[in-house]
């Protein structure tokens, strides 16, 4: 039998009995080197090769800006300020909940990440305000799934490294599907409101608005700071990610006073932690995929999905399904590192902008951080509501469905996502 089809059976078998993702690629990735007599000797060169890359320094420093902008209690006063301002809206408390975890994402970068920020604030918020609250952690759930697409992004990070692709341009392609993936789940979030019943808050007056933006300001500099930096030219990416740690910590230490030397301790804790989990799946995958590649895999599943169709629109759904139904099962890096080197001969090929792609395919992945079985995000949120998996993915629907619109959207209307890129001077 040919080695890549033992290749694939074995690594079907260990996810079949339920082996983490990335014990799963490791493992698959260390047997097709034993049965191709490379030995694994090439594995640890190939592990140390694998991770010993300038860009994935950035991937370390947005997790600690993350967790240090969490525990300065950031988070807590953007919300009141994004209440206060849609709230006497119906379903404003579900709209700023949007709005709120697509700002989030401009900071953590990680969609389980944001839920786990937000959602211990915003579910018994709007729970207490009279949501459902399944459609509490819904909501919450879904709209953290932007994390990914609005930049900075761990998944840009990630994409641009393996597909030799500017991460700064990725960052500016970002933007404008994030701002329209926040409008649409509002626009239905405000829908599902109107026909529940769910009210506004009442007015509270321009002065504790205002009062809640002073309050809230230093955390809505941070990504004008992040991204106003790469754009101008001050520092690249990943040196943006080392400006917002310091820049989290001074607001933490000097202006909000909400971290001590005990905090900076768990945070660094808490950054080691999920770092070596992130860390862990890339290094496994990029083992998995150098196997996949020199058994020939990638080559043979190229030139499968190229014959499929000659029409460029058929090929495209193609490779959107199978990257929306991996996104059930697999985590999002993983599947960057498994399917990419199959997709960047084809997207040569078909004569695709790489930005657009990989901006497509973050949308992709970000849909599937949410449906089930995996759905990560909803993990999330049920385990914070006290509430089923299977209860909250009933009330995620109709947000899973506009996303999944508005990545239709974007596939065949390119010129959206290359706007800021061109706007930049990028392209």
């Amino acid at each position: 039998m040919d080695i890549s089809i033992w290749i694939i059976l074995i690594f079907v078998f260990l996810l079949i009995i339920r082996t983490p993702i990335a014990v799963s690629l490791g493992l698959t990735a260390v047997f097709g080197a034993l049965l191709t007599g490379r030995g694994l000797n090439m594995v640890s060169y190939t592990i140390f090769g694998g991770i010993a890359k300038f860009p994935l320094l950035a991937i370390p420093f947005f997790i600690m800006a993350g967790v240090i902008m969490q525990k300065a209690k950031m988070a807590g006063k953007i919300i009141e300020f994004v209440r206060l301002l849609v709230g006497p809206i119906p379903g404003g408390l579900a709209i700023a909940t949007v709005i709120v975890a697509a700002f989030w994402g401009a900071v953590s970068g990680s969609g389980p990440a944001t839920v786990a920020a937000l959602g211990v604030i915003l579910i018994p918020g709007m729970v207490k305000s009279g949501y459902d609250k399944d459609f509490a952690a819904a909501v919450t759930s879904v709209s953290s799934g932007l994390a990914i697409v609005i930049p900075p992004s761990i998944a840009f990070i990630v994409y641009g490294m393996i597909a030799n692709v500017s991460i700064g341009t990725l960052f500016a392609a970002g933007i404008v599907p994030g701002i329209i993936m926040a409008a649409a789940l509002s626009i239905t979030v405000y829908i599902i409101s109107k026909k529940r019943g769910y009210q506004g808050e009442e007015w509270q007056g321009t002065a504790e608005i205002f009062q809640a933006f002073k309050d809230a300001f230093w955390g809505f500099l941070t990504p004008v700071i992040i991204l106003g930096g790469i754009y101008g030219g001050i520092f690249t990416p990943t040196e943006a990610a080392a400006v917002a740690v310091f820049y989290g910590l001074f607001v933490g230490v000097f202006i909000y006073k909400t971290i001590d030397f005990k905090t900076l301790f768990k945070i660094c804790v808490d950054t080691a932690a999920t770092t070596a989990t992130v860390m862990l799946v890339v290094t496994s995958a990029g083992l998995f995929s150098w196997i996949a590649t020199n058994v020939g895999l990638i080559e043979k599943a190229s030139s499968y999905i190229l014959n499929l169709s000659e029409n460029p629109v058929i090929i495209l759904l193609f490779i959107n399904l199978i990257i929306l139904f991996s996104g059930m099962v697999i985590d999002a890096i993983s599947i960057y590192y498994v399917f990419l080197p199959i997709l960047l001969p084809i997207i040569a090929e078909m004569g695709w902008d790489p930005v657009w792609f990989g901006v497509i395919m973050t949308v992709n992945l970000a849909v599937g951080q949410v449906t089930p079985p995996v759905a990560v995000n909803l993990y999330v949120g049920s385990n914070i509501a006290g509430i089923s998996i299977e209860k909250l993915a009933k009330q995620a629907v109709p947000l899973i469905i506009t996303a999944v619109l508005v990545l239709l959207l974007l596939m065949y209307l390119p010129e959206i996502t290359l706007f800021f890129p061109r706007v930049f001077g990028m392209l």
